[in-house]
């Protein structure tokens, strides 16, 4: 096998755990399990959130795609992509946490970048958290960010239409 094949499982799962976290994020997050992401939306002081259990749920993905991949758990029915795959999971993970908790939320470090990619991601995650509740809201992605100016139309035609309520930052 060459090395190609790995890299290339490592890039997909990467690239495709962007649009796992967007979906879980709309319909998981802001929908049943609102429960465990709320206190993530709602101004505290503590160090740990409930919303960062899911971080656990990305960590048991990783975990149970490495143990697949192993013919030291699996036996001979190891599926080698899946350690590939464990990897992604893994590289998505850290690259999530460095630029949501650590560059937008300031978790981990104080940056606040005035121009590039870096400013419209921290923009647009503001821009999430522009909404009061589950109900409405955009930019659901961690990595990749829409244009703010476009997002804010986007709210308030949510807050006109009824679907969103937004904080006051947003209303003019």
């Amino acid at each position: 096998m060459t090395a190609l094949a790995p890299i290339l499982i490592v890039l997909l799962t990467v690239a495709g755990m962007e649009f796992i976290a967007w979906a879980s994020h709309k319909y998981v997050m802001h929908g049943f399990g609102w429960g465990w992401h709320r206190d993530h939306h709602e101004p505290h002081d503590r160090l740990l959130e409930r919303n960062d259990l899911y971080a656990l749920v990305g960590a048991g993905m990783s975990i149970s795609a490495f143990a697949i991949g192993s013919p030291m758990i699996m036996g001979e029915r190891a599926w080698w992509p899946a350690t590939w795959i464990g990897l992604g999971i893994l590289i998505y993970g850290v690259i999530y946490t460095l630029i949501h908790d650590g560059l937008v939320h300031q978790r981990y470090f104080r940056w606040v970048p005035k121009r590039g990619y870096a400013k419209r991601l921290v923009q647009a995650h503001k821009l999430h958290h522009a909404t009061v509740g589950k109900e409405g809201g955009v930019s659901f992605g961690f990595v990749v960010a829409r244009d703010p100016a476009a997002l804010k139309r986007e709210l308030r035609a949510q807050r006109k239409a009824g679907v969103a309520v937004l904080r006051d930052a947003v209303e003019d």
